[in-house]
This record gives C-alpha cells, structure tokens and sequence, in this order.
C-alpha cells in the first residue's frame, strides 16, 4: 500500500524527490502518512479535495482486497 501511494503521489507533483509515505499502525489500521513539497501540496489535494479522495478510494479498495483497513493522510 505504501508504494501505491507513493507511485501516484510522486506522478503528480512537481518535485517527487520530495515525496515521503510512512507507514504507521494504529488499532488495526494502516495508516499511510504522505508528505510532499510544500507548493505540491495543492497538486496532492486537488480542488475542493477530489484527489486526495481518489487516492483515498485507491487505497481503501487495496487495503479491502488483502482484507485490511487503510487511511491516508496528508501531513503538512
């Protein structure tokens, strides 16, 4: 799940050097921690947040597949 989000993440930015997924666990779920550049934040969000919740439906359809809960968030 982690190279999911990191694959998508660092094709949509401007500076994927800069692209950064930590994976953490707590209670059972997978929670993906992106960060990216600072003026690639908005690329990763999207307008009024489309993007973040496609890549958020990409990983909860991942995480459903292998019969695991996920989350993603977007670290500043």
């Amino acid at each position: 799940m982690n190279a999911l989000v990191t694959f998508v993440a660092k094709a949509l930015v401007d500076q994927p050097d800069f692209v950064r997924v930590d994976e953490v666990v707590k209670e059972d779920v997978f929670v993906q921690e992106l960060r990216v550049a600072k003026d690639d934040l908005g690329k990763v969000i999207g307008k009024q947040g489309r993007t973040a919740k496609a890549i958020r439906t990409l990983l909860a359809v991942t995480a459903d597949k292998r019969e695991q809960k996920a989350r993603l968030e977007i670290v500043e």
